[in-house]
């Protein structure tokens, strides 16, 4: 009996011990399990930790990219850019031009001749009345030349007449046509040249002949031969005097 006993107890020990071998790789297989969730749990916190850094990294850029747009409309809607930065540029930095309206080009261009044709006509306006100008002096001066042998006989004629017969009609008639004559040609800016006294001017007297004389100074004009005439500015016709040395 005691013999059997032990045998019982001897194989419920063998038992146990097997069912103990049997649990401790079930326990063993739980824990790597275990560990291996652990460890995978662990994997996936990071990555979300890292895109929740990421992300709040990427919020400020969004941001600034925000502002940045804004400001380039705010920039397009004024017409103002910043300092610094150039209007109107490219890609390249190359200036881009602004194409003009049509209507507002042909404006320009038509502006723009209707200017020069106004300065056109004001020069030839100007030079028109130069040379008219020039034109009537020289016509005058021509006409003028024609009268002044009809002046020197009125003189030569009225110097000729004899002291007896001054006072005559006929002779106080032909005073008085010279007189008009003279006046009438003065108004028209035709005036004498003063010779005798006076110092010889080339450009107003012809002088034809010299002499010594005490009386008169040195270059004096003397004596005068033929009257000369100025019409305005210009000489029509020399002095022909006699000069002193």
């Amino acid at each position: 009996m005691e013999e059997e006993k032990k045998q019982e107890t001897a194989a419920q020990e063998e038992a146990e011990i097997k069912e103990a071998e049997a649990k401790e790789p079930e326990t063993q297989t739980e824990t790597v399990q275990e560990d291996a969730q652990s460890a995978a749990e662990g994997e996936t916190a990071e990555p979300a930790e890292e895109t929740a850094a990421e992300e709040t990294d990427r919020e400020p850029e969004a941001e600034t990219e925000e502002e940045s747009s804004d400001e380039s409309m705010d920039e397009e809607d004024t017409g103002e850019a910043e300092p610094g930065k150039e209007k109107g540029k490219g890609i390249f930095g190359k200036i881009r031009k602004e194409k003009k309206d049509p209507r507002d080009q042909k404006i320009e261009e038509l502006t723009d001749r209707y200017t020069r044709l106004m300065a056109e006509f004001e020069n030839f306006r100007k030079r028109t009345e130069k040379e008219k100008a020039a034109m009537f002096e020289v016509g005058a001066k021509s006409i003028v030349e024609k009268i002044l042998p009809v002046v020197d006989n009125f003189e030569r004629g009225l110097a000729a007449v004899p002291e007896a017969e001054k006072q005559d009609a006929f002779t106080e008639g032909m005073q008085k046509v010279y007189k008009q004559f003279i006046t009438s040609l003065e108004e028209a800016g035709v005036t004498p040249i003063e010779a005798v006294g006076k110092e010889f001017d080339p450009e107003l007297h012809n002088a034809v002949m010299h002499i010594e004389d005490e009386n008169f100074g040195e270059n004096t004009v003397a004596e005068e031969f033929q009257k000369g005439y100025r019409y305005r500015d210009s000489v029509v016709r020399h002095s022909m005097v006699k000069v002193a040395n």
